[in-house]
């Protein structure tokens, strides 16, 4: 038993570790086009993760039309934020659910539906875009919020780095605390195998990344200070947890064990993110709101 456990972490930490750097890596090379081409890919192989579990189930949805919803607004709010930075713009977002609403309910018209399933169809549609690449789009927000370099780069490619080494702590630190101490069920009707121990592990190992990387890279996080790197370490941590817990509802619905299998150890690209799409709107909001970075 010990020794599967132990195959599994190593799985799974060598898949993160991978992948991640390979997203770490597209962020330091300077290149938006680059790193923004990666964040759709990912979004859109995790929309699709997410599609592919619901239909599954026998349930009604839209998978292109909310694909290319999806990859729309992910390419338009590149360009805006390119553009004009991450100035906050409320009735674009506004336009944006409005958007999606207007052309699932369109799509509905030409589907010929019975009792229930014209409603689930658009509910799990419009769902999906909201949970994937509406809130997965806060990374690139995060990208571009600090004001750009004399020559217009972006400036936020750390704080995103610092956003994703915190998450992550979260994720393995829950994984390993949980696997060794984990006795007393955190939401058992969710995800029985999540403990308090586990929880404990997230919230010591998201700070204890949040202290190692401001220690390492202070001038690149020069807009926090100590007080914010525990606050930050310690809410995304928390934030992390209700992530992979969100997913884990998702997945019980929908009798998946993960989102797919293309990653071992991990499951698929949707088990990659889950933590982030949560921990990325609280990233962006801190640094707008609290520190004022705009």
């Amino acid at each position: 038993m010990m020794s599967e456990k132990r195959t599994t972490f190593f799985r799974r930490l060598g898949s993160t570790l991978g992948l991640w750097a390979l997203i770490v890596g597209a962020v330091l090379a300077g290149y938006d086009g680059g790193y923004f081409l990666l964040i759709l890919f990912v979004s859109l192989v995790a929309l699709y993760e997410y599609f592919h579990m619901v239909k599954a189930q026998g349930a009604p949805v839209f998978t292109l039309t909310g694909m290319l919803c999806a990859t729309v607004y992910l390419v338009g709010s590149f360009f805006h934020l390119k553009s004009h930075g991450a100035e906050p713009s409320p009735d674009l977002e506004v336009g944006v659910l409005v958007g999606f609403l207007f052309i699932i309910f369109a799509r509905q018209m030409f589907r010929a539906a019975a009792h229930r399933e014209p409603l689930e169809a658009v509910a799990y549609t419009v769902f999906g875009l909201l949970y994937i690449p509406w809130l997965f789009n806060f990374v690139t927000k995060i990208i571009y919020l600090p004001p750009p370099t004399a020559a217009g780069d972006p400036t936020g490619q750390y704080y995103v780095i610092y956003l994703i080494l915190v998450t992550k702590f979260s994720d393995m630190g829950a994984y390993v605390f949980g696997s060794l101490f984990g006795r007393h069920p955190f939401a058992p009707h969710i995800s029985p195998k999540k403990t308090w121990e586990g929880f404990c592990g997230a919230l010591f190992s998201s700070l204890l990344g949040s202290y190692w990387l401001y220690a390492m890279i202070p001038d690149r996080l020069s807009a926090l200070r100590f007080e914010d790197v525990t606050f930050l370490g310690l809410m995304l941590g928390g934030g992390a947890v209700i992530g992979d817990l969100a997913e884990s509802i998702i997945k019980r619905s929908t009798h998946a064990k993960d989102s797919s299998h293309v990653l071992p150890g991990i499951g698929g690209t949707l088990d990659l993110i889950d933590s982030l799409l949560f921990t990325a709107p609280l990233m962006y909001f801190y640094l707008r709101l609290v520190i004022g970075i705009s």
